[in-house]
C-alpha cells in the first residue's frame, strides 16, 4: 500500500514563516535545506549592516566591490529586468523603499521634494557591472540596491535543485509568497490564492501544479492608510509613489521563481490590458490578475487549473 503522508517543517528565515514539505520523515534534511536559505539570506539581504549586497550599497559613488558569483549573476538578471522599456522592476529602487519604509513602522506619506530627491539615485543604468572581476558598482553616492523583489525567486529554485541534488523528487517549499512545487504522488498540489483585504484563511480561489513555481504579489500585504487612502508597498520607480492601477494582485505561475518574482512586477506595472498582451509573447509564463473591481482575470491556463472559492468575483480571461 503507498504511503502518501507529508511530512512539514517550518522555519522563520528572511522575515517570513517558510514552510518544507516532504514524502519522507528526514528533519536532517530540513535542517540542511533552512541551512542553505540561511546562508543565502546573509549574502543578500539589505535589513543588516554587513552581506555582500550592503557591501556594494556602502561603496556607492567610491568604488566597485566584487562578489561571490551567485551574487554576481542574480544582480546581472535584476539588471537585465530593471532596463526593460517602462519596466516597474528596478534593482536601484533601495533608497525609495527606506524613504517609504511600508511594512517596517512606515505609516506616511513622504513629502514630495523627497521622493524626488532619492528617485534622481534610483536609476538601473548608474549599477555598472563587471564579468571579468563579478564586481558591482554603484557610480551615484546615496545609491543603494534592493534585491528584495527577486531574491525570494532565487533562493526558491536554490531549494528545489538542491532537493533534486539529493534526489528529492516530491515536495514543495513556500518562502512566503513564493511557493516551489516538486512532484506529489497526489498527482498536484493545490496553492490557495488570498482574498485581498480580508481574513488570512479567505480564498478566491486555488489552482492545482506541479513542478511549478507560483509567486504571488499583492497590495494588501503590506500597506498603510492616510487621508483615506491606501498606501502600499509595490512602488513605481517611475512615480517613486506606489502604483496605482485597477490591479490587487497577480500571481505568476512558471517553472522557475526567480521568473515569478521578476513578472508579478512587470505585470503589475503594465496592468491588464499590456499585460495580458505581453504573456501572449511568452508561452512558459502564466497569470492571474485579480482586480479591485472584483475581476479574476486568467491566461491560458496551460500550466495550472484554477477552482474559485468566492462567487463575488467575476472570471474571465485574457481573450475577453
Amino acid at each position: 500500500m503507498s504511503d502518501n503522508r507529508v511530512w512539514s517543517y517550518s522555519a522563520t528565515l528572511m522575515g517570513s514563516p517558510i514552510l518544507l514539505k516532504l514524502f519522507a520523515d528526514n528533519p536532517a534534511l530540513a535542517s540542511r535545506v533552512f541551512g542553505l536559505i540561511k546562508r543565502y539570506e546573509d549574502l543578500l539581504t539589505v535589513n543588516r549592516a554587513h552581506s555582500q549586497v550592503m557591501d556594494i550599497n556602502h561603496a556607492a559613488g567610491q568604488h566597485p566591490v566584487a562578489v561571490s558569483r551567485p551574487v554576481y549573476e542574480l544582480i546581472k538578471c535584476a539588471k537585465a529586468a530593471s532596463m526593460v522599456q517602462d519596466s516597474a522592476f528596478n534593482l536601484a529602487i533601495g533608497p525609495l523603499v527606506k524613504l517609504w519604509r511600508i511594512g517596517f513602522k512606515g505609516d506616511r506619506v513622504p513629502p514630495a521634494d523627497e521622493i524626488a530627491s532619492r528617485l534622481r539615485i534610483t536609476h538601473p543604468q548608474d549599477v555598472v557591472l563587471n564579468d571579468a572581476d563579478s564586481s558591482v558598482f554603484l557610480t551615484q553616492p546615496g545609491m543603494e540596491i534592493d534585491l528584495g523583489a527577486i531574491a525570494k525567486g532565487f533562493i526558491a529554485d536554490r531549494v528545489r535543485d538542491y532537493l533534486h541534488q539529493q534526489d528529492v523528487r516530491d515536495g514543495l517549499i513556500n518562502l512566503g509568497g513564493n511557493v516551489q512545487t516538486l512532484d506529489t504522488p497526489q498527482g498536484s498540489w493545490s496553492i490557495g490564492l488570498k482574498k485581498p483585504f480580508s481574513s488570512s484563511d479567505a480564498l478566491v480561489g486555488s489552482i492545482e501544479v506541479v513542478n511549478q513555481s507560483v509567486v504571488t504579489s499583492g497590495t494588501y500585504e503590506r500597506y498603510f492608510e492616510q487621508d483615506g487612502k491606501r498606501w502600499h508597498h509595490i512602488l513605481d520607480p517611475r512615480s517613486g509613489y506606489p502604483l496605482d492601477n485597477e490591479l490587487d494582485s497577480v500571481t505568476i505561475i512558471s517553472r522557475d521563481s526567480l521568473d515569478g518574482d521578476i513578472w508579478t512586477t512587470l505585470i503589475f506595472g503594465l496592468g491588464v490590458e499590456k499585460g495580458c498582451a505581453l504573456l501572449k509573447q511568452r508561452e512558459d509564463i502564466e497569470a492571474i490578475f485579480v482586480t479591485k473591481n472584483r475581476d479574476i482575470i486568467l491566461s491560458s491556463q496551460r500550466q495550472f487549473r484554477f477552482t474559485p472559492c468566492d462567487d463575488s468575483y467575476r472570471i474571465t480571461d485574457c481573450t475577453a
